[in-house]
């Protein structure tokens, strides 16, 4: 806290670009505030300079973060410089601030103000409710999908009317979705309701639609300022507009004291454009990068230095970002010291990469790092599979941040679930948890019915299955029961010759389930599928180690191994997260795995505009989270679906300059467990390199899994061609042409 009555006190300790940004004063600022060069600090002490210089009143200040946790920390920081001066302020996050406001205002939006705000379970309930009224089953429209896309049209600011002139009339979905949505619109104001993205969309609409209101806020917020403004969508962005523009003048606002007209508020905004990797949440890099242009006489400090990490880390960072076009320059240093070199290890599989992982993660335990201060960050949640087993083997703590663990997945239990069911006929909760996934019309009392038929005749439910004809369910009911029992007794028969992961993948795919999440436009549902896929490596794999497995051993051994997940140890859990998770986060030591192409970058950004932009981004913030240690590893092959694909490196490894790099190609001889041994000699003769192979539509494909198909699509060029094939076997699927296992008829 201020010792005395000078503001000069909240400059000592500054470098001069971080003092520079506290004392700026000007309509408009951009501090572009590199990964770990302090923004919070000169955020807070910019406010409390503000309110220290006597500018401004507490209650003048609205400071806006995009978590609870973010705005409770800058409140506690500048109550730390200033004492108890923070109460009058507005430090919120973009969606509390608009409630408030809404509170106050909502009678003039149709609204009373003890109105409702819906969660995703409450938006989502209702969805189905008129989805189901409209029509639509599962199969057509799923309430996930519906809600993804109505959230997307409100965070553009687009209601249900602007939608619906603007859908593909000829697409059934889409008309589906645009008269839900109208619907939905209703069903909230009928309800007096708003849902998450209202808050923030239905508050500009107040501005828009009530200028004395919005000259009312512009009145009472002089500064603004914004934390990550790189993550901000449309709808955001509008809502400061709103508070920042000038004002018409019949709506213009006065000083009490002088009378004279009054400029609109100053804006600060603290961001980073090389963090932006939320544009498949909505968020818009151009609110960044085009800063200095929305506002007229806009200023931009630059904070490079950074005090995280080592330079090693940092110079590696910087060169893999510096590939991307059309950023503003910016080169992270540091005064702390080169550090130790990025470790590069290339694995043989993922089995051999997790024993790396982990071998590293007990080796720096063992020299005094706790686990807390350790995590490990990959692209996609299927990736952990294998180090998950791994850690459990070695008894390691680890939590998995903002997720589940692989085993508590929805569609892994799903999955296992199938394997109870056919391993052990008396498993009624098994039954229950599958009868109806995917859907096959099998409601509740019907499941309700077979249970209390099930314990009247001394049966399981499995038994009862194949007896429901006698409880008068209806034809369409009793097939779908009956062929559900005979899936169950075919699956049974087939464990008797095959192994379990033959059985699990007939299982997935007899069932329907597979299909269901193939032919999904929900990115969560490509998500699951990739899960499902990690599974069926790993079990592909433990039956290779363990051949006279059954699938009763293989339950077991996922139970056992599942029980030691709450195992805690003095030194914390080490952090297990996806690198969307890590952003704002930092760790002693950082472990970032499956660095391969189609994985980092994933195969989706080849065909996306900017995707690959922002997938170097994602590299650049899991790269910069780490303080003192930075470890990368590939593997040449991973299992997938039971099959045993090839990988090229990341390309973004290539971009970090070699006197950085200690290569490491041969696992140490710490474990000699077999199945973790490492295999053979690292070369890239066993990479699938499918040379100069160019597709056409139209083309004949023979894939080494799927078959023969045709090529009905492609899109990019040279070794960045992707093509979606349809198979002859009724599957679609998108290949990397380079490396995909096909050959051209």
């Amino acid at each position: 806290m201020l010792t005395s009555n000078n503001p000069d006190e909240l400059l000592e300790n500054l470098n001069p670009q971080q003092r520079a940004a506290v004392l700026h004063r000007g309509p408009a600022l951009l501090i572009v505030a590199g990964a770990g060069s302090g923004k919070t600090r000169v955020l807070t002490h910019r406010i409390a300079h503000l309110l220290a210089t006597k500018e401004l009143w507490p209650s003048q200040i609205l400071a806006i973060t995009f978590t609870n946790k973010a705005a409770n920390e800058m409140k506690l920081r500048v109550e730390e410089l200033l004492g108890q001066v923070s109460e009058g302020m507005w430090i919120r996050t973009f969606h509390s601030a608009c409630l408030q406001i809404l509170r106050r205002e909502a009678e003039r939006l149709g609204h009373s103000s003890s109105f409702t705000v819906y969660d995703t379970g409450d938006s989502r309930a209702l969805l189905r409710r008129l989805l189901r009224e409209a029509g639509a089953d599962d199969g057509d429209v799923k309430p996930q999908a519906a809600a993804s896309v109505i959230s997307n049209a409100k965070n553009e600011l687009r209601d249900a009317e602007d939608f619906a002139r603007n859908i593909d009339r000829s697409n059934p979905r889409e008309r589906i979705i645009a008269d839900v949505y109208a619907a939905y619109q209703a069903e909230l104001l009928r309800n007096n309701a708003f849902d998450f993205d209202d808050l923030i969309v239905e508050t500009v609409n107040l501005f828009r639609a009530f200028p004395e209101v919005r000259a009312r806020y512009q009145k009472k917020f002089r500064h603004v300022l914004i934390d990550e403004y790189q993550d901000t969508n449309h709808a955001q962005y509008a809502l400061i507009r709103e508070l920042t523009k000038p004002l018409a003048k019949e709506h213009a606002i006065f000083d009490e004291k002088t009378g004279e007209q009054l400029p609109p508020a100053d804006l600060t905004v603290v961001g980073d454009s090389d963090q932006s990797i939320y544009a498949f949440r909505g968020a818009d890099i151009r609110n960044i990068t085009e800063f200095e242009r929305d506002f007229v006489g806009a200023t931009t400090i630059l904070l490079e230095q950074n005090y995280r990490s080592t330079q090693n880390i940092l110079s590696g960072a910087n060169a893999v970002i510096a590939q991307n076009p059309y950023r503003p320059q910016k080169n992270l240093w540091t005064d702390s010291g080169s550090g130790d070199p990025i470790t590069l290890f290339t694995a043989f599989d993922e089995r051999n990469e997790a024993a790396f992982v982990v071998d590293s993660i007990k080796t720096a335990h063992e020299e005094g790092i706790n686990y807390r201060d350790m995590a490990v960050l990959y692209r996609t949640n299927a990736l952990t599979i294998s180090l998950e087993n791994e850690l459990k083997v070695q008894r390691i703590p680890y939590v998995v941040i903002g997720g589940l663990k692989f085993f508590e997945r929805k569609e892994i239990k799903d999955a296992l679930s199938y394997l109870a069911a056919i391993a052990n006929v008396s498993d009624d909760e098994a039954i229950r948890r599958i009868i109806n996934t995917p859907a096959r019309g099998i409601g509740e009392k019907t499941e309700a019915k077979i249970a209390q038929f099930a314990r009247k005749n001394d049966l399981s439910m499995r038994q009862a299955l194949l007896q429901v004809g006698e409880l008068g369910l209806g034809p369409k009911i009793t097939s779908a029961v009956e062929q559900f029992g005979k899936l169950l007794n075919e699956l049974d028969a087939m464990s008797a010759t095959e192994g379990p992961a033959d059985v699990l993948k007939q299982a997935l795919i007899q069932s329907g389930y597979r299909t269901e999440l193939e032919h999904s436009r929900d990115p969560q549902d490509e998500a699951r599928l990739e899960n499902l896929d990690a599974l069926l490596g790993q079990l592909y794999d433990w039956q290779k180690d363990f051949p006279q497995g059954t699938v009763v051993d293989y339950l077991a051994e996922v139970t056992l191994a599942s029980a030691q997940d709450e195992l805690e140890d003095e030194s914390g859990n080490l952090s297990l997260m996806t690198l969307h998770t890590a952003k704002g986060l930092e760790y002693d030591h950082v472990f970032i795995i499956g660095c391969e192409q189609g994985t980092l970058p994933h195969f989706r950004a080849f065909d996306e505009p900017g995707g690959l932009q922002e997938e170097r981004r994602l590299m650049y913030v899991g790269m910069t989270r780490a303080k003192k240690k930075l470890h990368l590893s590939h593997a040449l092959q991973r299992t997938v679906f039971g099959n045993t694909s090839s990988f090229l490196p990341s390309s973004f490894l290539a971009d970090i300059p070699a006197d950085l790099i200690e290569q490491q190609g041969q696992q140490r001889s710490v474990s000699a467990t077999p199945v973790r041994k490492w295999q053979g000699s690292l070369t890239t003769t066993s990479i699938r390199d499918n040379k100069d192979l160019q597709l056409a539509v139209g083309e004949r494909v023979s894939h080494e899994t799927f078959g023969e198909g045709s090529v009905i699509a492609v899109s990019g060029e040279g070794p960045k061609q992707v093509a979606e094939v349809r198979f002859d076997g009724g599957l679609t699927k998108r290949l990397l042409t380079k490396m995909a296992p096909i050959t051209k008829l």
